[in-house]
């Protein structure tokens, strides 16, 4: 029988439709189970209807939160811009406009490419320290800091096209030392196979080698493909403001949520950002919030998908690149190395006649942060010897005219 009570007095654990029997002649209904109490409701001539009501208890708080955390991060975006205006400025590159930050005098020009998914952020405590003595210029890649998103695909080749337009609309002329961490190696064999007689030097701190993901093992696909998951799913959860909460959270000391959401794809991704979390732990306190707001923004993450999915691409288009003559070059490594990874690092040092190889006691991934002063006379060295080149040929041009 139907219960006297209006059924929103009744408390609903679950819901199972059920046909009644043709001696109680009312159709179909549900039969909700509470506890030991079961009541029958009679949808005849309503399950439609019925059906959207349920549906809508369901989703109405989960549209109520996405709504809540839209705002949160609109608000929250809008603060930022306010608070974190870019340090450099904003050229136009290709219909869009990428972020450049250049301090200093002198030649040659020493400009720094980051690691993959980084700013111009990173290099926080060394860029100051070579203004010293030359020209040091930082940027940002397309979809990362303060830089807008391209479409194209992000390979190696192509970041270097959109430094080298860069450089040039934003009037910064060559010779150029390219020093990069990382990822960043690859982006600066491929400007050097790009644009030669524009390259003065190199340093590579931490370089990845080619021979890592030019030809992927399984492992490595699987890598990739939880990368590229990862990347869309943070997207979102950006969008409506989780991950800003997540990092705000983790800031504040608390940040089993953040934790929690990325073990939903695996310890390896756990993993792989607490190791990333805490080299960028070692930034200024300043810099912290500022990495925060970056990263608390959608475009990072589906930027970031675009560099991941060039990977294998942008490490056979540095595998391409053999030789670099006799370019002063320094290869800055980690003592944090096994086999192969040490051998791989002495082989990028061998690419030039005139390169060598120093080993970053006590160091991670990061030297640049762990040692910015090593570096910083890294850079200083291979200006050195690119002024010392510089003058030898005017010289003998000179004696030539």
């Amino acid at each position: 029988m139907i219960p006297d009570q209006p059924c929103r007095a009744v408390r609903f654990f679950r819901f199972r439709t059920i046909p009644f029997s043709n001696e109680t002649k009312l159709g179909e209904g549900l039969e909700c189970v509470a506890g030991d109490s079961r009541v029958f409701l009679d949808i005849q001539g309503h399950p439609m209807h019925t059906a959207l009501m349920i549906l809508a208890a369901l989703l109405g708080p989960l549209a109520l939160l996405l709504l809540v955390g839209g705002v949160y991060q609109i608000f929250g975006t809008s603060r930022d811009l306010r608070r974190f205006p870019p340090p450099g400025r904003l050229v136009h590159v290709d219909n869009r406009r990428m972020h450049i930050h250049a301090t200093g005098e002198g030649t040659p020009a020493v400009v720094f490419e980051s690691g993959m998914g980084a700013s111009c952020l990173s290099w926080t405590q060394v860029q100051p320290e070579v203004a010293q003595f030359s020209r040091a210029v930082s940027y940002d890649r397309a979809g990362h800091g303060w830089s807008e998103a391209a479409s194209d695909p992000r390979t190696a080749r192509q970041i270097a096209q959109d430094l080298h337009a860069l450089l040039n609309a934003a009037g910064v002329p060559g010779p150029y030392i390219l020093v990069g961490h990382s990822f960043g190696g690859y982006v600066n064999l491929a400007f050097a196979d790009l644009f030669r007689d524009d390259v003065a030097g190199m340093v590579l701190v931490d370089p990845i080698h080619p021979a890592e993901w030019e030809t992927p093992t399984p492992e490595q696909l699987r890598v990739i493909k939880v990368g590229l998951r990862y990347a869309c799913v943070a997207s979102w959860l950006a969008r409506f403001g989780l991950v800003r909460l997540c990092l705000t959270r983790e800031a504040r000391g608390s940040p089993r949520l953040a934790w929690a959401a990325a073990s939903a794809f695996g310890p390896a991704v756990t993993s792989a950002l607490q190791r990333i979390v805490g080299e960028i732990h070692k930034l200024p306190a300043p810099t912290l919030p500022v990495v925060r707001g970056l990263w608390s923004q959608p475009r990072n993450f589906l930027s970031l998908r675009q560099y991941v999915a060039a990977l294998p691409v942008s490490a056979a288009q540095a595998a391409a690149v053999r030789s670099l003559g006799d370019l002063p070059l320094v290869v800055l490594s980690g003592d944090h190395h096994v086999l192969p990874y040490t051998d791989w690092q002495r082989d990028l040092a061998r690419r030039s006649s005139r390169g060598q190889q120093l080993v970053a006691r006590n160091s991670g991934h990061w030297i640049h942060l762990d040692h910015p002063d090593l570096v910083t006379q890294a850079i200083r060295e291979v200006v050195g010897a690119a002024r010392s080149t510089a003058t030898t040929e005017a010289r003998k041009q000179t004696v030539q005219s």
